[in-house]
């Protein structure tokens, strides 16, 4: 067993079933739908998620608990040395500060992340401080790789609906009545920490293509690395659970990137598909970890 335990929540799309397999831990996000508590793959699947958000259940999301997060962190202690957490982006959700504040108490043994992530980049960020903790590296190390490299992912969401972000207030209700009535189909970027506007596309298929040609200049000229991608791992997700549109997708982003298949091609977690709503795709990339950063203690 490592001395280094890597924690995240459900933000990052890692169940407790694949946390459990990757040996990485998980806090369950929780929400309330219509004033009741629920955690994210614990006492709510995506199936009942998705079923509420049909009937137009009153759904709210929250952050994990203060005593949740100190009771796992004392738990693993008794086992391990150090504690890197990895919530969610802090231009996200209040979580980290809050995880960072209560990580002043832990005598330098607890690292609060501040990666800039959420959805599947905040998933291989993990899986790659997994990696770096079983190759031998620290804490602290680990922290600042994570910190360091925050920057090198990207995320384009394609919208089915503009109804869920005139719910949550985030575009005006004359925006999505035009929007709907064009049948826009908006593309939305994570770059960092905020959820912002990229495109409009009359289509779906304009829209993938758009995402496309956005994740092509990314690798090309943001980050000036190979067009084939072979220096980032190339992530799909999806939103509801009609899978037609998203395995559309994969097979159309598998011919584009070929070495990369076959793509895994993950549900959103839910604090970003309540938000969002269903029937959205998105793609993904983030730098991998070079491979000489696994053999350094070697």
């Amino acid at each position: 067993m490592g001395k280094t335990a890597i924690v995240t929540d459900s933000n990052s799309g890692i169940t407790k079933a694949l946390g459990d397999k990757l040996g990485i831990y998980v806090l369950p996000m929780p929400f309330y739908i219509n004033d009741e508590l629920y955690y994210e793959d614990i006492t709510l699947s995506q199936e009942e998620f998705y079923l509420h958000l049909k009937n137009n259940s009153n759904i709210s999301t929250s952050m994990p608990s203060l005593s949740d997060v100190t009771e796992l962190w004392d738990k693993l202690l008794k086992e391990y040395d150090e504690i890197v957490h990895v919530p969610m982006s802090s231009g996200l959700s209040g979580s980290c500060n809050a995880a960072q504040a209560l990580a002043q108490d832990y005598e330098g043994k607890v690292f609060v992340v501040d990666n800039r992530r959420i959805s599947i980049t905040q998933k291989q960020c993990c899986i790659d401080a997994k990696a770096l903790s079983d190759a031998g590296w620290g804490g602290a190390e680990i922290a600042k790789y994570l910190e360091d490299t925050a920057a090198d992912s990207s995320i384009y969401i394609t919208l089915n609906t503009l109804y869920y972000l005139k719910k949550g207030g985030r575009i005006t209700p004359a925006a999505a009545a035009l929007g709907t009535l064009l049948r826009l189909k908006p593309v939305l970027q994570i770059q960092g920490d905020k959820l912002d506007a990229y495109a409009k596309s009359r289509t779906m298929k304009a829209a993938r293509t758009t995402m496309l040609e956005a994740i092509h200049r990314d690798i090309t000229e943001r980050f000036h690395s190979p067009e084939d991608g072979s220096e980032f791992h190339v992530m799909l997700a999806y939103s509801g659970t009609d899978l037609t549109e998203a395995n559309s997708w994969k097979a159309e982003v598998e011919e584009r990137y070929p070495n990369h298949a076959p793509l895994m091609c993950d549900p959103l977690s839910l604090s970003v598909s309540c938000h969002i709503g269903d029937g959205a795709i998105a793609i993904a990339i983030a730098k991998k970890l070079p491979e000489e950063f696994l053999h350094k203690y070697q």
